[in-house]
């Protein structure tokens, strides 16, 4: 039965199946979507023997790959954060931080947090949305450029919709998240902890400015500007 499951679930078509069946778990609730999807991922990662480098972590981590995202995560973390998701937010209004709003000044949260944020949302997240989804999708659309391309805009538009609990603005803004760093993946096929690495990173400093209550600072000098 296990043989079964896995011979059907490593077809190259099955990562579409996974896609199209996860967003129902939503009914339920909407962490059930990203679980289903990991525990599909892990399941394959498995039934390989662990082959790793078939969700693109085939490289360790390195003192480049450490400073190389470093530097990419500050990069994003200033192109977003003080370009675009104040001007989206001009726009669209202001993100729904209700999941995450009893951090402010709460340092106990903050911590719990930062681990769960570092387990699920830089490597669970990065392992499901660029390992599995994307990966799987460009291998599927041929392993082509142009297939790495549009598989990328595909699992951005998925990702971007997985974030809709934050609101319009959130959801948009994910999506172009999704897509940058996406990009970088079509660089780095064989280096999925960089991108868990950028993400991490990433997220850490957006968690301590709301944990600080500082989030707000950059769009009201933004707005300040317009």
């Amino acid at each position: 039965m296990k043989t079964k499951l896995y011979n059907i679930l490593n077809k190259p078509y099955a990562v579409v199946l996974v896609m199209l069946i996860a967003p129902l778990f939503g009914f339920i609730d909407r962490n059930f979507v990203f679980f289903f999807g990991l525990g599909i991922a892990f399941l394959l990662l498995k039934g390989s023997k662990f082959e790793w480098a078939r969700f693109g972590i085939g490289q360790r981590i390195s003192g480049k790959t450490l400073v190389r995202s470093l530097l990419l995560a500050l990069a994003l973390f200033t192109l977003f954060y003080v370009i675009i998701d104040p001007i989206l937010q001009l726009w669209l209004g202001d993100f729904d931080l209700s999941s995450i709003n009893d951090i402010r000044g709460n340092f106990g949260g903050y911590v719990a947090l930062m681990i769960i944020m570092w387990v699920f949302a830089a490597f669970g997240e990065e392992f499901l949305f660029r390992g599995y989804y994307m990966k799987g999708l460009a291998e599927l659309l041929g392993n082509s450029n142009k297939a790495w391309i549009l598989a990328a805009l595909m699992t951005s538009l998925y990702f971007g919709i997985s974030h809709a609990y934050q609101g319009l603005i959130g959801a948009v803004s994910a999506f172009l998240w999704s897509f940058a760093i996406s990009l970088i993946f079509t660089k780095n096929k064989n280096n999925l902890l960089l991108l868990v690495l950028i993400h991490g990173i990433y997220d850490s400093i957006g968690i301590t400015l709301i944990y600080l209550n500082k989030d707000h600072l950059i769009l009201e000098w933004v707005q300040q500007l317009f």
